[in-house]
């Protein structure tokens, strides 16, 4: 990160002279070593933001867990941590806050809502319910079907917040996986 093109491009110059420096008549004695070719993909991805745009980056995970004949709850906060009540035992690091972004002007109020303050997971077992979802401003608020204002602080107008919340997990929940959706709704004033 701290190397500019110039370094760069003297380094990798730097070796492939080494690497002619080896006399040809050694190149010549030995037996050219060809190795199967191997490939390998990658995904880039950009986002253009229009002014006054919002958009999910990604999706709240709740991660894996692990029920019990005790009901229990599972609470991921924004800035990613994970807790636990009751019966259920908190399993692998696969959970990840939602998070969201957009663009708007610095010191611009923008207002947030909830289209509801709880929605039901389904799966192969009985649903369970995800609630008091919760943006990681400074700070912190649960998020409702009221009003809630912030003001954009960046001087770009750009900005992200995560969301967490808390799962309501039922007791011998069955094995599986269980989604949901929900709406969050944001004006620019």
């Amino acid at each position: 990160m701290g190397m500019g093109k110039g370094s760069t491009a003297r380094r990798f110059y730097g070796r492939w002279a080494r690497l002619l420096a080896v006399p040809v008549v050694a190149l010549s004695m030995h037996a050219p070593v060809y190795a199967a070719p191997a490939t390998a993909e990658a995904q880039a991805r950009a986002i253009i933001l229009d002014p006054l745009s919002f958009f999910r980056v990604q999706d709240l995970h709740m991660g894996d867990i692990v029920p019990s004949a005790a009901a229990g709850t599972v609470r991921l906060r924004p800035d990613g941590t994970r807790t636990a009540t009751g019966g259920v035992t908190l399993a692998g690091t696969s959970h990840q806050p939602a998070r969201f972004a957009g663009l708007g002007r610095q010191n611009q109020q923008v207002t947030i809502t909830l289209a509801a303050n709880s929605i039901q997971l389904t799966g192969p077992g009985a649903a369970m319910t995800l609630s008091d979802l919760e943006i990681g401003s400074t700070p912190t608020a649960i998020l409702s079907t009221k009003k809630t204002d912030f003001t954009i602080s960046q001087p770009g107008g750009n900005y992200n917040f995560p969301v967490g919340g808390t799962l309501a997990v039922n007791a011998n929940q069955a094995p599986g996986s269980y989604t949901g959706q929900f709406t969050i709704t944001l004006d620019y004033k």
